[in-house]
């Protein structure tokens, strides 16, 4: 692995920077994964239940919002050289079940 200048740099010397960039990316991660399940989980009883529309619309606007924000990090080159692609997935899969819940609560 190089640094740039054409010098190697050692694997244990980089590996500070996976926990800089994943640990809080896994949190947002975490915040989406416990968002999408209030939604999927907890929708409103009935169609009189206002606040239950409201509340699992709420949780899946706070998802979307979250998952772009892991996109977002996640697009940040050094970010994704770090960590690697797949870090794009958890944000998008959380999103596409968000966006189905929206699009069947109605």
């Amino acid at each position: 692995m190089t640094d740039g200048h054409w010098t190697t740099v050692p694997a244990g010397d980089r590996r500070w920077v996976r926990w800089v960039f994943g640990l809080p990316l896994a949190l947002v991660h975490a915040l989406n994964a416990v968002l999408v399940y209030a939604a999927v989980a907890r929708g409103p009883q009935a169609e009189w239940d206002h606040q239950g529309y409201e509340g699992t619309a709420a949780a899946v606007f706070l998802s979307l919002c979250l998952g772009l924000i892991g996109v977002l990090i996640t697009l940040v080159p050094p970010v994704r050289k770090a960590l690697g692609p797949w870090w794009f997935a958890p944000p998008l899969v959380l999103g596409v079940i968000a966006w189905v819940r929206i699009g069947t609560l109605g």
